[in-house]
């Protein structure tokens, strides 16, 4: 992981330039309502208010007349509006504050909105990657690391797995067209690890001494 709050991104989502070689296969952003409702429980907590507004109304709908039992629900709604309008918001500047960078050797996340981090994750670090889609389209795929590569579950948070807390599953959260993006990185990491690495042997002494 990298950071530096005063260095300019030469390329948005990425702290330097790719190296001379390697091509970027797709950038984007989580959805903002997406990221509200999976990551933030956006959906259950006003369910959770319109509860308590309902729970109120009965409560009170036999003792006092329909207006006043009405008002007295109202509180609990406002309140809910409030909350809700304040999650959006935490999931809009969340996925403002995110760049997810697909190149042919690795996985960059660019994320956090207060403390920003790169995490870059090249392939062979990477054991598997599973995809949760919805229905609406979007969907998170979550990256499986291997060898020594940890990172904690509050550092990547809202861009993990949920409810892996022993070994964090660093995750493109809640993006659109997540089925076609899921492709594209299947690929480039099949292609890559496949990939022969050539290295030069070192000269020996000894042959050195034989020619």
């Amino acid at each position: 992981m990298s950071h530096d709050d005063f260095e300019i991104e030469p390329v948005e989502g990425l702290p330097e330039r790719p190296p001379k070689g390697e091509q970027i296969l797709w950038q984007g952003r989580p959805d903002p309502w997406a990221l509200a409702c999976g990551a933030l429980s956006l959906k259950w907590v006003a369910g959770y208010f319109t509860l308590l507004a309902a729970w109120r109304f009965t409560t009170v709908v036999d003792l006092l007349p329909l207006g006043q039992a009405i008002g007295a629900a109202v509180p609990y709604l406002l309140l809910g509006t409030v909350v809700c309008a304040l999650l959006w918001l935490v999931a809009y500047v969340q996925a403002r504050a995110t760049m997810y960078t697909i190149t042919d050797a690795r996985v960059v996340m660019r994320i956090g909105a207060a403390l920003t981090l790169t995490i870059n994750l090249p392939y062979t670090q990477v054991g598997n990657a599973m995809l949760d889609m919805r229905k609406n389209g979007t969907g998170t795929i979550a990256l499986d690391t291997t060898g020594d590569t940890q990172l904690g579950y509050l550092v990547c948070w809202p861009h993990a797995r949920p409810w892996h807390f022993k070994k964090a599953q660093p995750a493109l959260r809640c993006i659109k067209d997540a089925e076609r993006v899921a492709g594209i990185l299947a690929s480039a990491a099949e292609a890559r690890v496949t990939r022969p690495e050539v290295a030069r042997a070192p000269v020996s002494p000894n042959a050195v001494a034989a020619e």
